[in-house]
């Protein structure tokens, strides 16, 4: 696919199924400081790992051409099941860079000292073609015990990064993992990474937790940069600019507590939502 066009700023589309694409954000933001970022909380219908693969895809094309409309020069998949569900899909019918996530199965691998890494995914995730390709071309000698984590993302949706809640569902997803002698968690919902000071408590001492955020911030800059990865483009002070197609009450509480930072949200218009 082409590289965007590097004599302007640019604007980017960035949608998950609600707020944990800010994880990815935060890594966005650092990348490219200078860009417009959109973001679309798709509250409204979280979590996507419960949803039919058609049901998700659906959705990530009505908030991509929302995105467009907005005058997104690029879209990034914030989402994993999304990007599972739709990814392709959505290459194929829009010619703008798609830049998309999955669970980060090749540098975990490379990672692990036990020979054993243990994935914290939605069960969509777990379940999804791509996420089995993934194993298949990566995974080699080491063994791979997945997990799916219903509820979790509805904790980082109300904020619960924290409470009793949250540990109780993390101490029950987390045990076979270490009763596996897993070394190395994937984080494979972009939700996930908020729960990251949590997960490290419940997990055992120097359990290493990777995820794709950083990784998809430079796939995103190496293709602004037009493949010139020395070459900085955007500078200065971008902006951030956040819908959501659930509560709008709610979600100006939680997204500046995740963004960690006043944040401008706004419905999702009534088409999209």
């Amino acid at each position: 696919m082409p590289s965007l066009n590097t004599n302007k700023f640019h604007t980017i589309g960035i949608f998950d199924s609600g707020v944990g694409g800010l994880s990815v954000l935060h890594h966005i933001r650092a990348a490219l400081p200078g860009a417009k970022l959109i973001y679309v909380a798709d509250s409204g219908h979280v979590p996507y790992g419960d949803k039919s693969p058609a049901y998700i895809e659906a959705r990530s094309h009505s908030l991509t051409r929302f995105l467009i409309t907005q005058g997104a020069d690029a879209i990034v998949i914030a989402c994993n099941t999304a990007t599972a569900a739709a990814a392709a899909s959505l290459r194929a019918d829009f010619s703008l860079p798609i830049i998309a996530m999955e669970p980060a199965v090749k540098p975990a691998v490379a990672a692990t000292r036990s020979g054993v890494v243990g994935v914290l995914a939605t069960v969509g995730t777990l379940e999804s073609a791509r996420f089995a390709a993934l194993l298949e071309k990566y995974a080699g000698g080491v063994e791979i015990v997945t997990q799916g984590c219903p509820g979790l993302v509805e904790c980082v949706e109300r904020g619960e990064l924290e409470s009793d809640a949250t540990r109780e569902l993390l101490e029950r997803y987390i045990a076979p993992l270490r009763a596996r002698n897993a070394d190395t968690l994937i984080l494979g919902c972009t939700h996930y990474p908020f729960l990251s000071a949590l997960i490290s408590k419940v997990a055992s001492p120097g359990v290493a937790l990777v995820d794709t955020g950083a990784a998809v911030a430079r796939e995103l800059k190496r293709r602004i940069d037009g493949g010139q990865p020395h070459r900085t483009v955007l500078t200065g002070t971008g902006t951030e600019i956040f819908y959501t197609s659930g509560d709008v009450a709610g979600a100006r509480r939680i997204i500046p507590m995740l963004w960690q930072q006043p944040a401008d949200v706004h419905a999702l218009p009534p088409e999209f939502a």
